[in-house]
């Protein structure tokens, strides 16, 4: 069998190169584009950014460390 070649009519302009387009993966098999963690329309405005965001947890972990009891400050977590 033969294959034949066919034209079609469009207004695509002769620039856009369509072969050197890559199909993109779908699903969860697909490389991600980073972490992202959705927060409320509250908590983004008093945390606007990453830097805001990440630099209240880790005062968070810090206060949380501190004030635990001296038995779970020396036990390993898994």
């Amino acid at each position: 069998m033969q294959k034949t070649k066919i034209e079609t009519e469009d207004e695509m302009r002769p620039e856009y190169d369509l072969k050197s387009l890559q199909v993109r993966k779908v699903g969860a098999g697909r490389k991600g584009f980073g972490n992202f963690i959705h927060l409320e329309k509250d908590v983004y405005q008093m945390f606007p950014d990453s830097e805001s965001v990440n630099e209240a947890l880790r005062f968070l972990m810090r206060i949380t460390k501190e004030n635990q009891p001296t038995s779970l400050k020396t036990r390993k977590l898994a």
